[in-house]
Order: C-alpha cells, then sequence, then structure tokens
C-alpha cells in the first residue's frame, strides 16, 4: 500500500515541480505568486533562472524517474551502486533523497522569502512523507528483482 501512496506523492511532486519550474524560468503563465525582487534576497542567485530548472528539471523530472523506477523497476546499470549500497532498487534511494532535498529547498524558501504560504506547508509534507513513506514500505516492494 505504501508502494502506492509513494507512487502517488512522487507523481504529484513531479508534474507540480516540472510545471512550477517552466513557471520561474519563462514566466509564461503569469502567475505573479513570487515578487520580482525575493531573487535579490537569495545569496548567488540573481534571477529565477537557476532556481526554476532546479525545481522543474530535479524535482520534476527526477521525482517523475522515481516514480517510473518504483513501478518498472529497470535495472539501470549506472545507478548499480545504490543498490549495492542499499540492497534495494535505485528507485527506493532516490525517493528517500529526493525528499530530503525537497525539506531543505522549503527551509530556504522559509528563510529568505517573506511570509508562509499554505504551499510550503503541504510542500513540506510532501518532502517528509518521501523520507518517511520507503521506509514503511515493505522490503519486498522496493527490491529489484521481486516482481510484486
Amino acid at each position: 500500500m505504501s508502494v502506492w501512496v509513494t507512487f502517488g506523492v512522487l507523481v504529484f511532486l513531479g508534474l507540480s515541480a516540472v510545471a512550477g519550474g517552466v513557471e520561474l524560468t519563462f514566466g509564461i503563465w503569469g502567475t505573479g505568486l513570487l515578487p520580482s525582487d525575493a531573487p535579490d534576497r537569495i545569496p548567488m542567485i540573481d534571477s529565477w533562472l537557476v532556481p526554476g530548472p532546479v525545481l522543474g528539471i530535479g524535482f520534476g523530472l527526477g521525482s517523475l524517474a522515481a516514480a517510473y523506477g518504483m513501478l518498472r523497476k529497470p535495472p539501470w546499470s549506472w545507478l548499480g551502486f545504490a543498490e549495492r549500497l542499499t540492497g534495494h532498487h535505485w528507485s527506493w534511494v532516490a525517493t528517500i533523497l529526493i525528499g530530503l532535498a525537497h525539506i531543505v529547498w522549503i527551509l530556504l524558501e522559509l528563510i529568505y522569502l517573506p511570509g508562509v504560504s499554505p504551499l510550503e506547508a503541504l510542500y513540506g509534507a510532501v518532502g517528509t512523507a518521501l523520507v518517511l513513506l520507503p521506509m514503511l514500505a515493505p522490503v519486498r516492494g522496493c527490491l529489484r528483482n521481486d516482481t510484486t
């Protein structure tokens, strides 16, 4: 059960992060959710051209790749080190790492951007879930060689 919940959380984060990354990078929807002077408050960031791709590619496509890995369990040899290290399929490790990175992302938002948004609470919970859910999943649901 928790494998499917984790899959759903990954897909939710993936799709919303791709959309958010596109918006930050290109501003095509013009939502205006973030003030234009916000990058000035973040060290080493001059525009949304850095956080946008990190959000869209790192969290968006990364989450979707981890979700794909949970369903299909492809044996990607370049990620074999994670499987050898943990004994679990790489998607299990990727999910936890995405969750930890997302918690850091939300903490940085809280530190550098003014005000607290309900979205930060939601996505903070998403990051926490991505860290905890794989640990609750039955081991057989996370092993590469398991067919369930």
